[in-house]
């Protein structure tokens, strides 16, 4: 199961919205003893080590009876065990495709994009052509030490597909393997533009809670209370940098990457995320109740169709000059085009 080995080579890759595809499938037999489900697996996957089969249980890909278990869980008798792992199993070969790159910077180490809003960043979740990484390979071709389908370059880290902004992309194993490091010990600086619903009571504040996925709904996150055994830790941290009554624009710092992290914790703080539909903000969740309301609220969701949420800031060490490398990128056309609208209503009419 060499697929097990390539996730966990992604496992750092959080921030990009998952699909999962089944690519193991096991119904334990009448006369099973209950036993842990990671030694069950690997009794039953004779190329992959417990140790890689315990990690994908962390990563919430070994399910049991269509839910996400750890691999502690203890199998018994006619339970469905499956692998459940973020890419298909047809091909998923990386073809080089003459796509525009926003390059903010590059060097023989790595490269800095600025992505734009309704691009997915590496093929899969039924997008197999027309990717960030598709683009990239077109950009590298001309350089024989660069292959995108090697898992030890490429990406370091993701963002949705509807959310604009800024990627590292590594481009020697070195490179990622240190910026990868980075990452993970939360020594980089990220930074996010965000037009929320509602005003905030306070200028700044922290949200920390257990991100995973929503069981009633996989393709959305939830959050869990701290410490559980659900999900895995994420804290973001927020500022308000313009108020506009019914909306409030927000900036928002990372600590950890996780998926969906800060729409689904802005949700959870009763704060969606402006036309985010997977979260709720595609409703009028505060503001007045007269058609002229409506008719503008509609509007601002055709002049920015996707969550108004934006990568500005990159900042990371190099991984060969050990130099401090900072990166910003403006607001793209359609989400500042929605900031001037709510300016202008702010300006033009009274709140409650």
């Amino acid at each position: 199961m060499s697929d097990i080995n390539n996730t966990m080579t992604d496992s750092l890759l959080d921030d990009e919205e998952q699909q999962l595809y089944e690519h193991f499938r096991i119904v334990a037999d009448a006369g099973q003893v209950p036993l842990r489900v990671d030694k069950f697996m690997a009794e039953h996957l004779p190329h992959s080590s417990r140790n890689r089969i315990q990690k994908s249980a962390d990563s919430g890909f070994v399910h049991a009876n269509d839910r996400a278990v750890k691999s502690n869980y203890k199998v018994r008798p006619g339970d469905v065990i499956t692998l459940m792992l973020d890419r298909p199993q047809n091909d998923s070969t990386i073809y080089p495709e003459d796509i525009p790159l926003d390059i903010v910077y590059e060097d023989s180490e790595l490269m800095v994009v600025n992505k734009p809003a309704g691009m997915v960043v590496h093929p899969g979740c039924g997008n197999f052509s027309g990717t960030l990484i598709n683009a990239v390979a077109w950009h590298m071709k001309d350089d024989k030490t660069f292959d995108a389908n090697n898992p030890e370059v490429g990406l370091v880290h993701r963002i949705d597909k509807d959310t604009s902004g800024l990627l590292v992309v590594a481009k020697t194993p070195e490179a990622k393997s240190e910026l990868g490091l980075q990452f993970f010990n939360k020594t980089t600086h990220r930074s996010y533009i965000a037009l929320v619903w509602a005003n905030f009571a306070e200028d700044e504040g922290r949200i920390e809670g257990n991100i995973g996925r929503d069981p009633k709904d996989r393709l959305r996150m939830a959050v869990f209370p701290p410490g559980s055994d659900i999900g895995k830790p994420a804290v973001t941290h927020y500022r308000v940098v313009e108020r506009f009554g019914y909306t409030t624009l927000v900036e928002c710092r990372l600590e950890t990457g996780r998926t969906h992290q800060i729409r689904a914790h802005m949700r959870h703080i009763g704060h969606p995320m402006f036309a985010d539909e997977r979260y709720g903000g595609m409703e009028i969740l505060r503001g007045e109740r007269t058609s002229s309301y409506k008719a503008y609220i509609n509007n601002c969701f055709k002049l920015c169709p996707r969550q108004a949420l934006h990568a500005q800031t990159l900042g990371f060490v190099h991984p060969k000059t050990h130099k401090q490398m900072d990166f910003s990128v403006p607001v793209p056309d359609d989400m500042q085009a929605l900031i001037e609208k709510w300016r202008n209503l702010k300006a033009n009419w009274k709140y409650e």
